[in-house]
């Protein structure tokens, strides 16, 4: 392994936390080869009238430099 370049993003779901960082992932590999680690950072939620609607995760996502 070279050179690990480490970008933070959000990811969101109606389902799970642990969906809405399988929903990053996914968008992430769909511009950014060689992912190779994530990092879940902090998990939060986003509540309406009692209920939960939304789970959110920050993630830092490890991916290997082409250079």
């Amino acid at each position: 392994m070279g050179v690990i370049i480490v970008r933070e993003m959000v990811g969101t779901s109606p389902r799970s936390w642990s969906d809405a960082a399988r929903q990053a992932v996914a968008t992430a590999s769909k511009t950014v080869r060689n992912i190779r680690s994530v990092e879940v950072v902090k998990s939060t939620a986003r509540i309406e009238d009692g209920e939960i609607v939304e789970y959110q995760v920050q993630l830092k996502i490890g991916f290997e430099y082409e250079g």
